[in-house]
């Protein structure tokens, strides 16, 4: 997701039985997004933990990012965030959020998954947007051709 995205996301977008999040993208257009088990046990997790550090404060609303304060999270909190993590993966070019989103695409079209279905999970409102995704996977074609095919 956008990390505009991740910033709105609040507590009552959850759905645990579902394993399931809606998120609400650009155009206020909503989608649902699938969430792994463990992601939602680690959610769930910080949630408990989040509860117990503001017990006695006010916190804004329901986000589920909040700041040591209680106050929604900063978009350039959430960067620096990212961005010291992917200071880690020295093979990393681009270091950003928006380069997890990108790196989750390209996965996603390398292992077979349908395109359109992708343009969903991204939330794009024309396959044109995904399709910036798909240069990734017609390097991997050329690389998978080279490497089996009989005449490459």
């Amino acid at each position: 997701m956008r990390r505009s995205e991740l910033l709105q996301l609040r507590v009552e977008d959850l759905n645990v039985s579902r394993k399931e999040i809606r998120v609400l993208g650009k155009g206020k257009k909503e989608r649902i997004v699938p969430m792994p088990a463990d992601s939602i046990r680690f959610l769930n997790e910080y949630l408990e933990v989040r509860k117990e550090h503001f017990k006695d404060k006010e916190i804004e609303a329901s986000y589920i990012l909040l700041s040591g304060k209680g106050k929604k999270l900063d978009p350039r909190t959430v960067y620096g965030i990212v961005n010291q993590y992917l200071k880690l993966a020295p093979s990393a070019e681009k270091k950003s959020p928006h380069v997890l989103r990108h790196s989750f695409a390209t996965h996603l079209l390398n292992n077979g998954a349908d395109i359109n279905a992708i343009k969903e999970l991204l939330g794009h409102a024309n396959l044109g947007a995904t399709q910036v995704y798909t240069h990734n996977s017609i390097e991997r074609l050329k690389e998978i051709y080279q490497k089996f095919h009989p005449k490459a």
